[in-house]
């Protein structure tokens, strides 16, 4: 029997310093190559919709839209972007896309949506995504737990984690200065959400240079648009 070829869903993902898209089967496999451009350096929301609006345009035919998104957002809106422009605030980013492109769209965190194509459904899973900032989300048995901006939460010396471990604390810390505080930081997780599986993806996954416990698992930044379809199900 041949494989389904439609829904084809368009999968974005909005990063603090790169945006990124694909097609994706029915099944959840990549369709198109992979487009990636860089995040404007002033990113409004217009700024960042014509460009996402411009690679749509070159990914080809597709039914429905996914997007991953940095910051909370509550049925298609908006409501953080520490890392791209106050003027998202209130954006309602899964109409502006689905009237510009006239299909079906679904917004959710863009943490929660790389965990969506990442975790197995069992227990307790946890995922943070190790970029720009620091994104977080949480499922139990394969349900998501909404709004989770662990970023944000005190961590050390009453900083954040994303003060402690986004890219700037990286770039001042220094990669084995960062890698210490990753490694803090998982155990102080691992005591407190007491997850069977945590999930490491992001940009800066790649730099981990330590061992990780048997139930830390780094995943492909890909699984970001790769969850597009789970997202669908949702």
């Amino acid at each position: 029997m041949a494989a389904e070829t439609s829904p084809k869903t368009l999968a974005i993902d909005i990063g603090g310093s790169g945006l990124k898209c694909l097609v994706l089967n029915p099944a959840g496999e990549a369709i198109t190559e992979r487009l990636r451009r860089q995040t404007p350096s002033v990113p409004t929301p217009s700024a960042v919709m014509a460009e996402l609006l411009a690679m749509a345009a070159e990914q080809g035919e597709f039914d429905r839209i996914s997007v991953g998104f940095p910051g909370v957002v509550k049925e298609g809106e908006v409501r953080t972007a520490v890392n791209l422009h106050p003027d998202w605030v209130g954006f309602h980013l899964q109409n502006a896309l689905s009237e510009a492109l006239d299909k079906p769209t679904r917004v959710a965190n863009d943490a929660d949506v790389q965990g969506l194509g990442a975790i197995e459904g069992r227990g307790v899973e946890l995922v943070l995504t190790l970029g720009t900032g620091i994104g977080s989300a949480l499922f139990m048995d394969g349900h998501l737990v909404p709004n989770l901006e662990l970023g944000h939460h005190p961590f050390q010396k009453d900083k954040t984690y994303e003060e402690r471990l986004g890219d700037e604390a990286l770039e001042k810390k220094g990669r084995e200065g960062w890698n210490r505080r990753l490694r803090d930081a998982i155990q102080l997780l691992d005591y407190i959400f007491n997850y069977r599986m945590l999930y490491l993806g992001g940009g800066n996954a790649k730099k981990i240079d330590f061992e990780l416990p048997a139930n830390v698992r780094k995943v492909a930044n890909i699984q970001g648009l790769l969850g597009g379809i789970a997202l669908w199900r949702q």
